[in-house]
């Protein structure tokens, strides 16, 4: 199965670990990057899109609150949304007092998936 991770987390709580915490945590990154999960980083800027009556309006914040900004998103794979939590559970925002976000993802085009990921390094699949 394919899980959308929503990692949120601010960069106070980050910059508040050290060198080597940071280091271990970033390791668990590249290891789900072996794994073949899709990651990123986002910036801070948003806008969410609504058009409720036909007409897009846009405003210049996020569609949901939460405590710490989102700051980047994985889709990975496992085999239940526990199995996902355990994968997830060692990543920077998880630790560096933020959250991750697991939705079970219901359908994706994997030969898309495939394909851009096979394009790009283990570093940026995008």
């Amino acid at each position: 199965m394919k899980f959308l991770c929503l990692a949120y987390g601010s960069e106070k709580d980050w910059k508040a670990l050290s060198k080597g915490e940071q280091d271990a945590l970033l390791a668990q990154d590249e290891a789900l990057r072996d794994r073949g999960a899709l990651m990123a980083a986002v910036e801070l800027a948003v806008t969410t899109v609504t058009a409720w009556d036909g007409t897009p309006v846009t405003t210049p914040e996020g569609f949901a609150r939460s405590a710490a900004p989102l700051a980047g998103f994985a889709v990975i794979e496992a085999d239940s949304v526990e199995h996902a939590a355990q994968l997830v559970a060692d990543t920077p925002c998880a630790r560096a007092k933020g959250a991750i976000e697991i939705r079970p993802i219901m359908q994706i085009n994997d030969a898309q998936w495939t394909a851009i990921a096979s394009r790009g390094s283990r570093r940026s699949p995008l």
